[in-house]
């Protein structure tokens, strides 16, 4: 089978899973480190991917996310004769059962040890203490995590309250001076999609706690997922 993923996260579910079957990535696909020298070649961001040269490797299916990839190009590929599946993730059993479906439903494979392996490490105890947070995701303008998302399902998991999950937007547009005087213990800040770091982004919220924290961790769904609970909850701890 010749696959393409427009997806960070499904390009390293497949690759790790099934080595020698991608043949076209995102620029934004960075793990596994090599899938260039694997034969994959670069087809665009996943927000403009080239339609045309995506049909031109002749794939047999290319996945997508209905989130992180823009509903015209699916729609040409499909126009093109390009079989496109769309998965869709807003909590952790849906990412579950989404890699399951795209893994062993479509692609035909016995389900990975480390899905296995990911869902058990998320049988977490109920939270004892719970902290309250706010999560930019952008910068100029601020934004931050609302509703219904991947990354706050994993925090509620963790212990940290999203004060904006009752946002009637997903990723709502809040001023920082509106962030900056929220009642709350602590802002969790990811290293993407934007890349906050302790240079870019604590300072906008002096004297509040900032957790620095992997935004691969956080909102990729995949092999990450077995090791995301441990490394975001030091991440937390460090800065609480």
């Amino acid at each position: 089978m010749r696959l393409v993923s427009l997806v960070p996260s499904l390009t390293e579910a497949v690759a790790v899973s099934a080595p020698g079957l991608l043949v076209g990535v995102t620029d934004w696909c960075t793990h596994p480190a090599d899938l260039e020298e694997r034969g994959a070649v670069r087809i665009g961001g996943t927000k403009n991917p080239d339609v045309a040269r995506i049909v031109a490797l002749r794939p047999d299916l290319v996945i997508a996310n209905e989130e992180e990839n823009r509903a015209p190009d699916l729609a040409a590929l499909r126009a093109a004769g390009v079989e496109v599946l769309v998965t869709e993730v807003r909590d952790l059993p849906q990412a579950l059962g989404e890699l399951h479906r795209v893994l062993v439903g479509a692609l035909g494979l016995a389900r990975p040890r480390w899905l296995d392996d990911a869902e058990g490490a998320w049988d977490l105890p109920e939270p004892a203490d719970p902290l309250s947070a706010f999560v930019p995701v952008w910068r100029r303008p601020w934004m931050v995590l609302g509703r219904d998302t991947f990354a706050g399902d994993l925090l509620a998991r963790l212990g940290v309250r999203n004060v904006y999950a009752g946002h009637a937007d997903r990723y709502p547009r809040v001023p920082v001076e509106e962030l900056a005087a929220a009642r709350c213990d602590l802002v969790v800040l990811p290293d993407e999609p934007y890349r906050f770091t302790r240079e870019d982004g604590p300072e906008a919220f002096p004297g509040r706690p900032s957790a620095l924290i992997s935004g691969r961790h956080l909102t990729w769904y995949g092999p990450s997922l077995a090791e995301a609970p441990a490394v975001l909850t030091q991440a937390l701890r460090a800065a609480h």
